[in-house]
């Protein structure tokens, strides 16, 4: 993890908020060698996820509603 100073970080701070972004590193915010804050990036979002699996299943070709009569389920056999 990158550390800078508090002095570095109030001159520069977009920068280093650009750099946490593209790089998703995190970066520490010191104060007289203590650390103060920690800067990360945000977590994935959700939207990101969804529809991720989109087009991706694969299934029988047809009516999905209608009844599979030549079907022998073992549930109804005697």
């Amino acid at each position: 993890m990158v550390q800078i100073t508090l002095a570095e970080f109030e001159v520069g701070y977009l920068r280093v908020l650009e750099r946490v972004r593209l790089t998703g590193e995190a970066v520490a915010i010191v104060k007289d060698g203590e650390p103060l804050a920690v800067v990360t990036p945000p977590p994935p979002s959700r939207k990101a996820a969804y529809g991720a699996l989109k087009h991706t299943l694969e299934g029988p070709v047809g009516d999905p509603v209608s009844p599979l009569d030549d079907v022998d389920w073992e549930v109804l056999r005697p």
